[in-house]
């Protein structure tokens, strides 16, 4: 169990997050900063544990980050960048900002939080953990803008290993697919979630364990680690899986198809219905006009008549005066 530990955490408010700050919340004496963009759920966790939003891919956001955890507690001992969001997708796409969003959050964002933390700590001892994944192992047909984004991270630990200062202990996580709110967020239409699954529970108790015991890499998964020795000794055996993910894309894509076919023939029905209920306004406000100008034309004549006895009655009173 971590103990007596200053700890900041992203993506605090679900998934492996959410489970790694149960587990932390635990530890006797240590003091967490949860960040994530949406804290509702997280607002009145523990005692020990503050919740804070904050947007981690602007580098505003990681500065103010530091400043708060600085604020609180001083030194921060183990800095937990976890956040990060997935697509799940055909890339077939000229979009920029959706690029670049993925990559500020899943990689700019950690690699830039290394630096700031290597300058916070200033030779004191430090742990600093990373979410990667076992994408950023393995790529995977539907993933080519998150795989790539966690290659990128992958490669980034793999170097700054090699440079950094002793004081500093690096721990990387590689899930596999975890059955967390990641599949939604990576596509509104359901999709086929890549084999195997595991559940976010599971994930973070090795992950904890992993950091307490100050290994550079933790596999939650042991399948992963075998099927990768067996994909290499025997390729076809990838080729085949990977055959497997390429048709889920497929079922994918067919499937967002008629997706999209649905929302068209909705907005077309939802046009003809405002069409149908414009042209029923319109009829009906023509009777309304029609009724009111009736009305005005019996009160004017229902005038007028009044009008014209009382013209007479005056008449009549002159003569008889």
């Amino acid at each position: 169990m971590i103990d007596n530990k200053t700890i900041v955490l992203t993506g605090a408010s679900s998934g492996i997050g959410f489970e790694v700050l149960k587990l932390l919340a635990q530890g006797k004496g240590n003091r967490i900063l949860a960040v994530a963009r949406h804290v509702d759920n997280i607002k009145y966790f523990a005692d020990n544990v503050t919740a804070w939003p904050c947007d981690i891919s602007t580098q505003a956001g990681v500065d103010a980050l530091f400043r708060k955890a600085e604020e609180l507690f001083g030194i921060i001992d183990i800095f937990y960048a976890n956040a990060g969001f997935p697509y799940y997708e055909e890339f077939n796409y000229t979009d920029w900002d959706r690029i670049d969003a993925m990559f500020r959050t899943n990689t700019i964002s950690p690699i830039y939080t290394y630096a700031k933390y290597i300058a916070h700590l200033n030779g004191r001892a430090g742990i600093l953990a990373y979410t990667v994944s076992a994408i950023g192992e393995m790529a995977m047909p539907g993933y080519a803008i998150y795989s790539s984004s966690k290659f990128a991270l992958n490669g980034f630990q793999q170097a700054i290993r090699m440079e950094k200062p002793d004081n500093l202990q690096i721990t990387c996580l590689y899930p596999v697919a975890t059955d967390t709110n990641f599949f939604k967020v990576a596509n509104a239409v359901e999709f086929e979630k890549p084999f195997p699954v595991q559940k976010p529970s599971t994930v973070a108790k090795k992950m904890v364990k992993g950091i307490e015991e100050g290994a550079e890499r933790v596999s939650p998964c042991g399948l992963f680690g075998l099927s990768k020795v067996l994909m290499g000794a025997l390729p076809p055996v990838k080729t085949v899986y990977l055959n497997m993910e390429k048709a889920k894309l497929e079922r994918f894509k067919q499937k967002l198809s008629q997706y999209h076919n649905r929302l068209h023939a909705d907005a077309a029905a939802a046009v003809e219905h405002g069409r149908e209920l414009g042209s029923q306004i319109r009829e009906k406000n023509r009777e309304v006009v029609g009724e009111l100008e009736e009305r005005a034309e019996k009160v004017r004549g229902e005038i007028e008549e009044k009008a014209a006895k009382a013209r007479e009655e005056i008449k009549d009173r002159i003569h008889g005066v």
